[in-house]
Order: C-alpha cells, then structure tokens, then sequence
C-alpha cells in the first residue's frame, strides 16, 4: 500500500499516514514557469495499492487537474489499483441542470478521473449522495457525522433541550440523521436563494423557542446560509444557535458573517484547509480516513464505520 498526497491538503495526508503507521510516498509535484503541473513519482509502485489523498477544493481546477495528472503519473508506473480519495468533492453543487444549457459539471469531473485511470473513490458527505451514481466504477461515501458527534454531545449537554435544524428542505435527510443519533426534535428552515452569494430565509418548521438548535448542513462557503437561518432562529426565540457542517470551504467573507452572526460556534473537519477561522471548531478526519484505507486495502467491509 503506498499513499501519494497532492499539495491541496498535504497536513491531512500526514495525519493519515500518521495513524496507519506508514510514510507518504516520495512523489515531487511542482509547476512549470507556464503553469503546468508537473508529477514525478520517486520510488517504485509497480504492482502496488495506491491511495492518492486530494480534496477537490479551492483552487479547485488546479486541484481537480494535479490529482488527474498523479492518477496518470501512477498508472504509467503500473500501479495494480489507483484509489482517489477526496474528502472533498468540488463541483458536487452542478449536479443537475437547473438552467437552460449549463453543465452537469460533477458527471464531468467524474468522468475525467474514470478516464484518467481511478479504480475506486473515497469521498465523505457529498452534496448530493446520488453522485455516486455519476461513477461507473465503485465509490465508497463516507460520512463526517462519527467524527462529529462526539463533540457536539459534549458542547449541547441534555439532547432534550435541543432542536437539530435544516437550512433548507434538501438536507432534511442528513438533519434527521444527526437528531436521530442525538436523541433531539428536528426542525427545518425554509429558504430562498437570490445569488451565489446571497440567501434569504423565509420561515421556521418546528419549534425552536427557547431551545439551543444545531444548524448541520453538508457544507458552506460563503456561510449565507448559515448565517440567515441563524438570524431567523435567533428571532423565533432560539436559545442559543450552533452549526455542525461536514466542509467548511470558508474565505474571507465566510469568516466574517460566521464572527458577526448569531451562530455560537461552527462544528466542522479538516477535510479542507480553508476549515478554521474565529468561533469555528474543526474535528480531525484523519483517522476516519486511515481505517476507510485500510479496510479498503484489506478487502474488508466500510459500512461499520457509519456507525456513531
């Protein structure tokens, strides 16, 4: 087994080899005076089981085309199996048209990695779980809330006192999934989006009065979202105001609506980099990831590791 890490996340692949005992693969990854990437992997892999760790975050094309070209670099080095793992999958939001002649960008991306020579995907908590189903090869979803459980019991206290909510109508599924392993009520925020950057919440379905509510999404960017549901929470009475969320690809106006909000603290992992910033806790996935591998390695089952 021989695990490769790409320069979105290097600290990710550490911890990971960290915790299956082994060291990263010598692979140089630099780019050329133009641009171009370039990929030269410094030890012999012929025959082996090849784990290449890359979130697909921001910058995403540059990341998107770096994993491509080590797919490419260990399949010319005869690799036996080429598995991606991306803790992250970007252009997972373009997973449908919507509009008049748009892309479904996340078939596309899908496509270039079977193309390019991946024999298998690790991913965790896409936004969209039929995504899967753009893969003609096999794809195991893994997801963040075993990583974060644990921290949120602690922080909420009594589950009785709390309402897991939804930001929108389309995470209802993950939310009942969180309330379920809490013990806690569920609640849904209506929503409308007006932008790419801006999110107007419209109504509350549920009873928040005077309860602590834990917003979970699967990710945020921008904290638009986030951030508006929590105003509206905080105007029906909520108590105090968390959010648990599996990616937080967070910039500079991400952090700032995130300190200025009514949210008391976001819950969210390493999956990406971008994760960290004032009133944001970030969970390790480190050895989530490292026991996905191995028992991917091993030819063992990953379904327990859904359990909380």
């Amino acid at each position: 087994m021989r695990i490769i890490s790409g320069t979105a996340h290097r600290d990710l692949s550490e911890r990971i080899v960290a915790e299956l005992d082994i060291d990263l693969a010598d692979v140089h990854v630099n780019a050329f005076p133009d641009g171009e990437t370039f990929v030269k992997i410094n030890e012999n892999i012929r025959g082996e089981d090849v784990f290449i760790v890359q979130p697909t975050c921001p910058p995403t094309n540059h990341n998107v085309m770096e994993l491509l070209i080590m797919v490419d670099a260990a399949r010319r080095a005869s690799a036996e199996r080429i598995t991606a793992v991306i803790p992250f999958f970007g252009y997972a939001r373009q997973d449908r048209k919507d509009q008049p002649r748009v892309p479904i960008t996340a078939k596309l991306v899908a496509n270039l990695l079977t193309s390019a020579g991946v024999d298998r995907v690790l991913t965790m908590d896409l936004h969209a779980p039929q995504i899967q189903g753009f893969f003609d090869i096999p794809v195991d979803h893994l997801y963040a809330k075993p990583a974060l459980i644990g921290y949120i019991r602690d922080k909420v206290g009594d589950p009785s006192g709390l309402t897991v909510v939804s930001p929108d109508v389309g995470g209802v599924k993950m939310a009942r999934a969180y309330a379920d392993a809490i013990g806690s009520d569920l609640a849904i925020v209506a929503k409308h989006r007006v932008s790419a950057t801006k999110v107007e919440a419209m109504n509350v379905i549920g009873d928040v009065k005077d309860r602590d509510v834990m917003l979970v999404d699967d990710m945020t960017e921008t904290a638009g979202t986030l951030c508006a549901a929590a105003e509206i929470l905080a105007r029906h009475g909520a108590r105090r105001v968390f959010a648990g969320v599996s990616h937080a690809v967070l910039g500079k106006l991400g952090r700032e609506r995130i300190r200025d909000s009514a949210i008391e603290e976001v819950i969210t992992t390493d999956s990406v980099p971008q994760a960290g910033g004032e009133k944001v806790h970030v969970c390790g996935i480190a050895g989530l990831l490292a026991e996905a591998i191995r028992r991917i390695a091993g030819g063992q089952s990953v379904t327990s590791l859904f359990d909380v």
